[in-house]
């Protein structure tokens, strides 16, 4: 069993009967969501799930898990989701799958929220792995333009056949290289303020517990 799968079954014992789960994305939530089928056919496990990607959601409708979309609900009892780095201050960097804004969506509105990850994942400051900024295509040019007068280093992410890469929004993200953020907090607020921007990958204050995969086992974190 690697990391990620091990996190993934860890995770999903926080899952009780009765409850609406935010299902996240990306190849270690993969996991969690197969073991959540597992249990609902397996343990006749009562959920109903609220999927952060059209990928997720089509993951969890072929294993029988009932989903709804985040307005079809009063609130979401749990979400488990990955990140791609996570510091100190429990702050974290998502959106390597480009699946940020209903992640946090999603997030925002659930009672309690775990991420899931491998050791890798921990980091002193965040910055390092680039930071997804969601935007919208119309002057998308013109924001990518401000963020290299900021002197961040941005990049239009493309995939690997050189297309430009939409989220399932139908937007944009922009990759800034960093490498560190020394204030997150103060950076979130900029760039809640540039319009085009429609979301940022850094998710600040919003993760209860961090289930953490590592050479020697599950370990678990807890914010205070």
């Amino acid at each position: 069993m690697n990391l990620k799968q091990m996190v993934g079954i860890e995770a999903s014992k926080y899952v009780k009967d009765g409850m609406i789960v935010g299902l996240g994305t990306g190849s270690t939530a993969y996991y969690m969501i197969e073991e959540l089928g597992r249990r609902v056919k397996e343990e006749n496990l009562q959920i109903v799930g609220v999927p952060t990607s059209i990928a997720s959601k089509k993951q969890a409708e072929g294993l029988g898990i009932p989903v709804k979309t985040i307005d079809e609900v009063p609130y979401v009892d749990l979400t488990i989701d990955g990140a791609d780095e996570i510091d100190p201050d429990f702050g974290g960097i998502k959106g390597g799958g480009a699946a940020l804004l209903f992640e946090k969506i999603v997030a925002t509105y659930s009672k309690k929220v775990i991420w899931i990850v491998d050791q890798s994942k921990m980091v002193p400051t965040l910055g390092k792995f680039p930071l997804p900024i969601e935007v919208i295509p119309y002057g998308h040019q013109q924001v990518l333009k401000q963020f290299s007068d900021l002197g961040w280093q941005p990049s239009l992410r493309k995939n690997a056949a050189g297309e430009i890469v939409v989220t399932d929004c139908g937007h944009y993200i922009i990759d800034l290289h960093l490498e560190k953020i020394d204030d997150t907090h103060k950076l979130a607020k900029q760039l809640d303020t540039i319009v085009g921007v429609v979301e940022h990958g850094l998710f600040l204050d919003m993760v209860h517990t961090v289930i953490i995969g590592t050479p020697e086992g599950v370990k678990t974190i807890h914010a205070n």
